[in-house]
């Protein structure tokens, strides 16, 4: 019965998640429309008036952060796709990225379009410190027509050899020693290119130096005294600056499209996933459906969908559920003991070995993992402790008490009494009314047996007075 009620109220609360994700992306746009910029200049796409860019024309920049998952693929395609349409004289990626989460003939595919793309596709690393191109994401960079890095930037680490030799680009060779798990980082590479004029590599610490460099990207050179895009004047003892005639367009992820790659990150996917498993376990003690049990639900899905993308260990997972179990099991009786220690032990192989090509980081798992267990040890307890603690030593005195019912018992439900809502379930499966008054009968552990107020002809309190009265006179007898 109590399963019956849980399995109600779980899906009540996927119910209203459904209905908050679904009237988001009704309202939301699935595809951004993107700032466009020329010198100091920025104006707003817009479907139903073309941008007037001139004749120098624009140069796409799409954003690429993260792993390479299903939605980051198909954002690249589909901006690929509007580049070529829409008349972009280059393309940018600018990327920071680790690796891919997708399969290998995807980002094999990818790779080669990107190569036989007709407008040039360049990469860029950055930003300095931040830029990135590991993994799968590194070999579909090698596939660009050029390479800029900023510092603090790296390339290499490419893993096993997806996208195949007529994909990629004249750096493979240079850094064919990235597919042994070595990393080239910003002053390397520029050493390299240094070596050999003839490579496709620039020094590039900002976006601006990069598309500077690019034979598609026009410019205008400005001296000393003459007038700047802002008004004002270069300085007369300035050198000469580049000015860009050629616009930019910044392509990024839409916001629904955006939320579901932060899924995907291992840390993001991890912590979701054990947040939102400690919320319904918190929600299995509190009455009806309250704000954990919608957002645990929310989370448990979100880190579910990141855990499926990201290939996580099945048996992992299972570990990390049966700890969930453990850790309830042990709250509801009130006592921390086998279960608990199972609990902790689950949950701490199931974190470590979550994933095995991906890493969640250490500061999120000691996170994850310090705090997930406190909540469960020592929060969890206290606050069911403190929910159903009484003025007086045992529960003896509900018995015979009058509550209102506020969720129909039938044949579980809940009671408001005094003040405090308990879970009941019915005497001989006699059904009460939400906004019927029921008398309690017994207690059992945290759940109440009650009754309808009329047709309670009996005083339990007085019964147990009496009965107890009587123990107390046969003892007396006996000594």
């Amino acid at each position: 019965m109590r399963s019956s009620a849980r399995s109600r109220h779980a899906r009540r609360s996927i119910g209203v998640l459904a209905l908050i994700v679904t009237s988001i992306m009704a309202a939301s746009p699935l595809g951004a429309q993107v700032p466009v910029s020329q010198g100091d200049s920025v104006a707003q796409s817009d479907e139903d008036q073309p941008l007037d860019l001139g004749p120098a024309g624009f140069v796409d920049v799409i954003e690429v952060n993260g792993l390479l998952d299903p939605v980051m693929v198909d954002f690249i395609d589909r901006s690929l796709d509007a580049s070529e349409s829409g008349g972009s004289k280059a393309v940018v990626l600018q990327m920071e990225s680790d690796g891919h989460a997708v399969d290998d003939e995807r980002l094999a595919a990818l790779a080669e379009r990107i190569r036989a793309f007709p407008v040039p596709v360049s990469v860029w690393l950055g930003p300095a410190n931040n830029g990135a191109a590991k993994g799968g994401a590194g070999q579909l960079a090698l596939a660009s027509s050029r390479i800029g890095i900023s510092p603090g930037s790296e390339i290499g680490d490419f893993g096993e050899q997806i996208v195949s030799d007529s994909a990629l680009g004249p750096l493979a060779d240079v850094l064919a020693g990235g597919f042994d798990g070595t990393t080239v980082g910003y002053d390397e590479l520029l050493q390299i290119g240094a070596n050999d004029g003839d490579l496709p590599i620039q020094n590039a610490p900002a976006l601006l130096n990069h598309l500077l460099e690019l034979p598609e990207f026009d410019f205008r050179v400005i001296g000393p005294g003459e007038e700047l895009p802002n008004g004002s004047f270069l300085a007369e003892d300035a050198d000469p600056t580049r000015v860009p005639t050629t616009a930019t367009r910044f392509i990024t992820l839409p916001l629904i499209e955006q939320q579901f790659h932060t899924f995907a990150s291992p840390a993001v996917a991890y912590l979701l996933f054990v947040i939102g498993l400690g919320l319904l376990v918190f929600e299995l003690y509190t009455a009806g459906v309250g704000v954990a049990g919608v957002i645990g639900a929310g989370s448990f899905l979100a880190g579910s969908y990141g855990l499926a993308v990201l290939d996580a260990r099945w048996w992992a997972v299972a570990l990390l559920v049966i700890a969930f179990i453990g850790f309830a099991i042990d709250v509801q009786s009130g006592i921390q003991a086998f279960w608990s220690g199972v609990g902790v032990l689950f949950f701490i192989l199931g974190s470590i070995f979550l994933f095995g090509e991906y890493s969640i980081g250490w500061l999120p798992l000691t996170v994850g993992i310090i705090g997930m267990l406190l909540a469960m040890l020592s929060g969890m307890p206290a606050m069911v402790r403190t929910r159903f603690s009484t003025p007086t030593i045992g529960r003896e005195w509900m018995i015979g008490e009058i509550g209102e019912v506020i969720e129909d018992v039938d044949p579980e439900g809940v009671v408001m009494l005094r003040d405090a809502p308990w879970r009941a379930r019915t005497n001989r499966a006699t059904p009460v009314k939400a906004g019927e008054r029921a008398r309690v009968i017994e207690v059992d552990g945290l759940l109440l047996e009650v009754e309808p107020e009329s047709g309670g002809a009996i005083d339990y309190r007085e019964r147990r007075r009496n009965e107890a009265d009587s123990d107390t006179e046969a003892e007396a007898a006996t000594d």
